[in-house]
């Protein structure tokens, strides 16, 4: 095997690597921008690709800065410190598009620009960091091992703050998760922020005539909570002045959440307003169950699921009772441009907006904005 080889870096794949080649092969180098030409050293070689380390930087890329954190590089978490925030924004949703492209096969994915986060660092209100023999951090990259860190520069102050006091007691074995302030202990969104801006987004999508929203995989409930806030359906008294959010009225009567997890649907019913119901299960076979008996012209679907994407039963049931607007957030984009084509004909993709939810990570948060094609009024009066 060749000690060192000289690469052009022509791409950045989807998780962060930068790819060059190889005798025609892709050769996958992490923490390098395309453009640079780089000399670097294979240490895994598969049949259709290798994997390189580097060792120097030959010409590097204008886009190139210092990194911020210490242990960028040695630490798993973060992919592109090493480059200005603006060509991280590009890259993503360049990124996003690539999948919707070759996995996809939308020939011209309807983009909007990438929503920035307002904070490029300090945004993460929890982290989980790992203890082992005495030793308090996060694993190292590609490998099992510890990094003993002292803080994390993308965490908020007052997550740093809880690291401090965790390294100060000297804690056991084990794995730490520390917050920025006493929220449940359920997946929650990262970065507040942009949070917020994406169930902003989400609630404007809702169309005004819809009158259920069904939030598929909701957790405790964070969009539909939000949804709800946006406005319900006014008595007779109240017609010519309904709840507005921002300018967006709605006149929902029914919100429903779908999810696996007992202890989310637990904390979504505690402040549960009388048109919200939660429901702890598989998704896909009450999300199917509740479609059946719904007016589709009049009903809107969120869906969050988590990385591995939509279940089968959830496409199968979407594409047998296609709603007039579905809301696909996706923390994958090859799982989403996946599912977005088993959809197939039964939807119309309107938009497709990604959102920087992680800021120096190679992770990306999408919202899809999916319209039916052909609807069929399904509705039963209860």
């Amino acid at each position: 095997m060749v000690d060192e080889v000289e690469l052009l870096i022509e791409d950045i794949a989807f998780g962060g690597k930068g790819v060059g080649r190889l005798e025609g092969k892709a050769v996958f180098l992490p923490f390098t921008i395309a453009g640079e030409r780089i000399a670097a050293r294979i240490v895994r070689e598969k049949k259709s690709f290798a994997e390189a380390e580097l060792i120097r930087i030959i010409e590097p890329s204008p886009h190139r800065i210092a990194a911020r954190c210490p242990y960028f590089g040695c630490c798993g978490g973060c992919a592109y410190q090493q480059m200005h925030y603006a060509h991280q924004l590009e890259w993503k949703a360049r990124q996003v598009e690539q999948a919707l492209r070759r996995i996809g096969k939308f020939p011209d994915p309807p983009m909007r620009p990438i929503v920035p986060s307002p904070n490029e660092y300090e945004y993460r209100n929890r982290i989980t960091v790992h203890v082992e023999d005495g030793v308090v951090g996060f694993f190292r990259y590609n490998q099992h091992r510890l990094i003993e860190v002292e803080q994390c520069p993308i965490a908020r102050p007052e997550v740093n703050g809880a690291l401090r006091k965790l390294r100060a007691r000297r804690p056991h074995d084990g794995h730490y998760t520390l917050r920025a302030d006493a929220e449940p202990r359920l997946f929650s969104q990262i970065n507040d922020a942009v949070a917020a801006q994406l169930a902003e987004t989400i609630t404007h999508l809702v169309p005004t005539d819809c009158i259920l929203v069904v939030d598929a995989y909701c957790g405790a409930g964070f969009f539909a909570k939000r949804v709800v806030a946006g406005g319900v359906d006014p008595s007779p008294n109240e017609i010519s002045h309904p709840r507005e959010s921002r300018g967006h009225r709605l006149r929902l009567q029914r919100v429903i959440g779908l999810d696996w997890d007992i202890h989310a649907i637990s904390a979504a019913r505690l402040n549960a307003t009388g048109i919200e119901t939660y429901v702890a299960g598989d998704v896909g076979t009450h999300l199917a169950v509740e479609l059946a008996k719904a007016d589709l012209r009049l009903t809107t679907v969120i869906a969050d699921p988590p990385a591995v994407g939509l279940s089968a039963e959830v496409r199968a049931a979407l594409r047998q009772h296609p709603v007039a607007t579905l809301l696909y957030v996706s923390c994958n984009p090859p799982t989403l441009a996946r599912d977005l084509a088993d959809l197939g004909s039964a939807f119309r993709l309107e938009s497709v907006t990604p959102f920087d939810m992680f800021p120096q990570t190679a992770e990306i948060e999408v919202l899809a904005h999916l319209t039916a094609n052909c609807l069929r009024t399904t509705f039963e009066p209860e």
